[in-house]
């Protein structure tokens, strides 16, 4: 009992730690910290471990901590149940690992069960991204199975379901998971009753970041002390979610490296397909947002910074705004910070990575027309307008009336020296407008009322260090 007592001692005061070192969440962004805590795997050799009994002994000790309220607060936050391997929580300073990994790297995945309120598409997408964030970083493939066995059994339960490890309702107990090498090898357990969410509503517990948490679990990461990993006990619901160091030294760890080039052959469910080469894409959109300049093309987004590619992407676009189309036609960013993204007939608001408004029809704004090509920020003294382009008309957007000036457009061609087919326009930081068609962009002069010299110059080169 001594040993059981000690380790529930050295887990609580590395919560009660961890906590310490979160900074306060911000509200207005729709962050929510919560606890992802427990997760269990019982060891087929050696005397099991009673989750109940350290549970116990975890909220004990909490009360020789923590004050009443700050206990009671505490144990009220959303968190998986079940304590860790004690042993290895003793000896922990990153990552930690149970002990156990998969002795192959192709593994299947069966969802036997689905949540209310997210559809079966979307929750298969969820898991399809948070299998993919493991895989993106080592040789793992992730591969879902509907009418066979699968190495990973994925459910959503209610109270009881059989492994001694009771759901309690909305909060509380979010999920759990079993290590490999235990006696439920491969199950992740989610409790049915949470109000899942997956993108745009940011009211609930998001799927995504709980499923990340729990397939580190199931890989054979236990929690790490670094605060804003994937496996921190503690994890913020922020996007773009992405695996700190500690993550992938962690899982690397267990599983090594990506592969270059993937087994001839292989059918994979990988997120990750072929990413779309910078050098020779004819980019959706462009905008400058913070004072970064983001390039979209289908799902993906480059971020290109004082003149620098950002490690890690291209990203999914979807992990930077929670509700994001699966495209976007046009983008740009008002005086105000809030960023417009048009795809089709629609378009959305969003300030930073929370969606004010949207999906709602161009035509609402006074637009004769269905679809938008590109859109430009138009700075002006006196009245904060944009441009809103289809080749090769355009119109003049007033932000503050939130309607286009006039229902008749201007021609392209007023604008000396541009082409007549627009794909993406930008202001960047000197007040240049940028125009891009195909793979060239043009920069214009909004003073002089023409094309600079020596353009249309490669998008590739300039902005992504291309070869020529």
């Amino acid at each position: 009992m001594r040993i059981v007592e000690f380790c529930g001692r050295v887990l609580s005061l590395h919560l009660f730690l961890c906590a310490q070192s979160l900074p306060v969440p911000d509200r207005s962004f729709g962050t929510r910290l919560q606890v992802l805590d427990r997760s269990t795997g019982t060891r087929l050799q050696g005397p099991p471990q009673n989750p109940q009994v350290l549970l116990k002994n975890q909220q004990d000790q909490l009360k020789s901590t923590l004050g009443p309220r700050n206990r009671t607060e505490f144990w009220a936050r959303p968190h998986c149940g079940v304590p860790d391997d004690p042993v290895t929580k003793q000896r922990q300073k990153r990552f930690a690992l149970f002990g156990g990994r998969w002795d192959k790297t192709d593994l299947t995945y069966r969802i036997t069960r689905f949540p209310r309120h997210v559809s079966e598409d979307k929750v298969r997408s969820v898991f399809s991204e948070a299998f993919g964030v493991w895989s993106h970083v080592t040789p793992l493939r992730f591969r879902e199975v509907l009418n066979e066995d699968a190495d990973i059994i994925i459910d959503f339960n209610r109270f009881w379901h059989g492994d001694d490890l009771p759901f309690d309702g909305p909060g509380g107990v979010l999920a759990h998971a079993y290590f490999p090498r235990s006696q439920k090898e491969g199950e992740v357990h989610f409790d049915y009753d949470e109000s899942w969410t997956a993108g745009g509503n940011s009211v609930g517990t998001d799927l995504l970041q709980v499923a990340a948490h729990e397939f580190g679990h199931v890989l054979g990461l236990q929690h790490s002390l670094e605060p804003g990993a994937v496996m921190c006990p503690f994890y913020s619901d922020t996007y773009p979610l992405q695996l700190s160091e500690d993550d992938k030294r962690g899982i690397q760890y267990l599983y090594g490296p990506p592969l270059h080039t993937p087994p001839d052959g292989t059918q994979t469910n990988d997120i990750h397909p072929e990413l779309p080469d910078a050098c020779r894409t004819s980019f959706d959109a462009v905008s400058l947002i913070r004072g970064e300049l983001f390039f979209f093309k289908d799902q993906y987004v480059w971020r290109v910074r004082e003149g620098r590619l950002q490690a890690g992407y291209p990203a999914l676009s979807s992990r930077h705004w929670r509700g994001f189309p699966d495209y976007i036609d046009a983008a740009y960013e008002d005086k105000s910070g809030n960023i417009w993204f048009f795809q089709a007939d629609s378009y959305w608001v969003f300030d930073a990575e929370r969606k004010i408004s949207g999906p709602d029809p161009v035509q609402s704004l006074g637009l004769p027309v269905t679809d938008i090509h590109a859109a430009l920020r138009w700075d002006d003294d006196h009245v904060e307008k944009a441009f809103l382009f289809k080749s090769p008309f355009y119109w003049t957007f007033m932000v503050q009336e939130n309607q286009v000036s006039d229902s008749h457009p201007h021609s392209v061609h007023e604008l000396a020296g541009l082409p007549s087919s627009i794909d993406a326009a930008f202001l960047d930081r000197s007040g240049y407008a940028n125009f891009l068609s195909g793979l060239s962009y043009w920069k214009f002069d909004p003073v002089a009322l023409k094309v600079l010299e020596g353009y249309p110059r490669t998008t590739g080169t300039d902005f992504f260090r291309c070869s020529s």
